[in-house]
């Protein structure tokens, strides 16, 4: 059963809390863009490394606002039949075949029966033009930089006046604009037109005081000695020459798993066997387990012992 659509936040605060409640610990930098990005009917453009929560703001603000997520997620060839609309070529053959067959042999009734809406194929653009006011969908836009340059004009087009030209149909209009959220991993620039039709943010990997406490909500089950040692770790991680450091979404994994397998807190053995959550290269893997990782794990527990 579709949720009820509730109410924007009024202010900066409410966002906050809109994000609170959902288990989503935001800064007030990032919720104020956010407020604003709803006020003023903008799309928001989230650019940062992969993992550090980009896309999970959609998934929270569908899910705190009631309103469905629709969900582009972008890559190298994607095309208007993929992400806009397409025809339903099979289905219309065979009513063609039908009509025939009943002897119709007005052919601008045939054509205007099966190029309907009937016949119509919906893809994310066009699902996300389809919300009524004050129900409009949350319609996330991700990964951008994976599409090419020729797809980010088209996109550029539709986020100005929040509609799309079916040639058969005719232009189909947004009844209210969905509420757009951008993601890019920075894989390449997007163009400058597109970026300035929105409200940008760069979201960075948290501190460890808001790391923390997303850990703490997002595996309340465990050990708090553990989360504290886990979210010390990973900080310290990140700073060290990795191909590919890990993110808040690897935090929890691993919390996650520390937790399945009982631990209560870090030990060497224990971190060289699950550091496949942690990182997803062998080059990285190696670099820890012939040395990083212990000296990382001495720093840890000296610190959090220092501060009791």
């Amino acid at each position: 059963m579709p949720q009820q659509p509730r109410p924007l936040p009024q202010s900066i605060d409410e966002t906050v809390a809109l994000l609170s409640g959902a288990n989503y610990v935001t800064d007030r930098a990032l919720a104020t863009v956010l407020f604003l990005s709803l006020r003023l009917q903008r799309p928001l453009f989230l650019e940062g490394e992969a993992g550090v929560g980009k896309t999970e703001i959609a998934k929270v603000l569908a899910s705190s606002l009631g309103r469905q997520l629709i969900r582009l997620q972008c890559y190298e060839g994607l095309d208007i039949s993929s992400a806009v609309y397409e025809w339903n070529y099979a289905a219309q053959m065979i009513e063609i075949r039908m009509e025939e067959a009943a002897g119709v042999s007005d052919r601008s009734a045939m054509e205007r029966n099966v190029f309907s809406e009937k016949y119509l194929i919906r893809r994310p653009v066009l699902e996300a033009l389809a919300g009524k006011a004050g129900a409009a969908p949350v319609f996330l836009i991700d990964e951008l930089d994976r599409t090419d340059e020729a797809f980010e004009a088209y996109l550029l087009e539709i986020l100005s006046d929040y509609q799309v030209t079916v040639p058969e149909l005719g232009t189909i209009r947004a009844e209210e604009p969905p509420i757009v959220v951008i993601t890019t991993n920075r894989t390449r620039e997007i163009h400058d037109a597109l970026k300035r039709r929105c409200l940008y943010h760069w979201v960075d990997y948290p501190d460890a005081e808001r790391e923390l406490e997303i850990v703490r909500r997002r595996v309340p089950h465990a050990n708090q000695r553990l989360s504290r040692q886990v979210v010390s770790y990973i900080q310290k991680l990140r700073q060290i020459d990795l191909f590919k450091v890990p993110g808040v979404a690897e935090s929890i994994d691993w919390a996650n798993a520390l937790t399945e397998l009982d631990k209560v807190a870090l030990d060497p053995e224990t971190i060289s066997d699950t550091l496949g959550v942690l990182l997803k290269y062998q080059d990285d893997i190696a670099k820890v387990q012939e040395g990083e990782g212990n000296r990382i794990l001495e720093e840890v527990k000296a610190e959090l012992a220092a501060v009791g």
